[in-house]
């Protein structure tokens, strides 16, 4: 049976959810489909780069010092001959260095120096590209987990690939829960604005995922049951759309008004983290559906909601990929922080003279802090004090810089 944590702290729940998943069999993409992928295993050279003795730039390959006698087309040259090539060129047999055209002139079918030429020139092996002289066949020029760009693409064609083996990307279903919540304008005493539908999809698309689905549920827990069942008449189902993990939003505490827990019981799930350890973000939770689904429950607060995704849903991503534990950071606080009793305070901070400052705007509910941070800091609960080494979370939509 799988372990069952309570409220276990930041790091443990971390490290859990990252071990949990089973990993998904990489698949193998053309060239052209692997923009954005994560590279499963390590690429290697199949061939030389180059794979042929060629010319760095267009001239005259030459056999020995001049004046030189101009072939044409050869494919071998002997002593004080010389033909034409172009940048990229086949070097031929008994080339002993390329001659650029800026220093050359020809004088009756005999090549010569001109005066622009430097004096010894053209220097032995000069302007040629030695097979091998950017990779060794064999050699491991990119290593597993890059993240693929038109670059890698490029470079992976020279290497000789058609294809990559790539982490298959894991696929999120969003469920939104919450009667007061409003779509757009300007809420009303009572409403509040939908601060997950638009920053959702893209986060969880930073952090590996890729949403398929999403759904706007009212709070009621028949209708939590049926989304969650893939069972709703109004939505589409989320079976349909594959969905390695389930997100939803809300109702993750144990009021009245709270249905996830009463429709994971009813679905018979398995809670494999109840609450964490963490402010803000205590009511998050993890859970495994009957048909081997995950789902990550999220605060309803958006600021606890995004705490929760750092939390749970990035190294459950990474997990499902088979892709490395996602890195942590480490900094110099800037300050003492005070702890709290029984539980990590996750803390948005800014940089100032390259130690960390806490946000004034900590609030489950404030957005100001984390959308202005540079980063988020793990303070334990008996607190740091000015010039400690802090654990850190990176975000990902920060760049870092030197």
């Amino acid at each position: 049976m799988t372990e069952r944590l309570v409220s276990p702290t930041w790091t443990e729940a971390f490290d859990y959810a990252f071990r949990i998943p089973e990993s998904k069999v990489p698949q193998t993409l053309p060239l052209a489909d692997t923009i954005g992928h994560t590279l499963a295993e390590d690429m290697l050279a199949l061939i030389e780069v180059p794979h042929y003795d060629s010319a760095a730039m267009d001239g005259w390959a030459v056999c020995g010092h001049g004046p030189w006698e101009l072939r044409e087309d050869a494919r071998e040259l002997e002593q004080g001959q010389a033909c034409s090539i172009v940048t990229g060129g086949l070097i031929p047999a008994g080339t002993t260095s390329v001659l650029r055209s800026e220093h050359a002139r020809i004088d009756e079918a005999t090549l010569h120096l001109n005066d622009k030429a430097k004096p010894g020139e053209p220097e032995p092996g000069q302007h040629i590209r030695p097979a091998g002289e950017e990779a060794s066949k064999g050699e491991t020029i990119l290593p597993a987990g890059t993240v693929i760009s038109p670059a890698h693409i490029a470079l992976a064609a020279v290497c000789g690939h058609d294809d990559l083996p790539t982490l298959r990307t894991p696929q999120v279903a969003l469920v939104l829960t919450g009667d007061e919540v409003v779509e757009s304008g300007l809420p009303e005493p009572g409403e509040v604005r939908d601060t997950f539908g638009p920053q959702l999809p893209a986060f969880i698309g930073m952090l590996g995922g890729n949403v398929v689905a999403r759904h706007r549920i009212s709070d009621n827990l028949h209708h939590v049951v049926q989304a969650l069942a893939g069972q709703a008449s109004t939505v589409t189902s989320i079976r349909e759309a594959a969905a390695d993990v389930v997100v939803t939003t809300g109702g993750t505490g144990i009021s009245d008004a709270d249905h996830l827990r009463a429709a994971l019981t009813e679905l018979e799930a398995d809670i494999l983290i109840d609450g964490l350890s963490i402010r803000p973000g205590h009511p998050g939770l993890l859970a495994r559906l009957q048909d081997g689904r995950y789902l990550v429950g999220l605060p309803g607060n958006p600021l606890a909601a995004m705490m929760t995704v750092l939390t749970l849903v990035r190294p459950l991503l990474a997990g499902i990929q088979g892709a490395p534990q996602p890195l942590l950071g480490a900094v110099v606080a800037g300050e003492g922080l005070p702890g709290l009793r029984g539980r990590d305070r996750l803390i948005s901070f800014v940089l100032a003279d390259g130690m960390a400052v806490s946000s004034p705007w900590q609030g489950s509910g404030m957005m100001r802090g984390l959308a202005t941070a540079d980063g988020v800091m793990i303070v334990p609960a008996d607190g740091v004090s000015a010039g400690d080494t802090v654990t850190t979370i990176p975000l990902p939509w920060r760049i870092p810089t030197e």
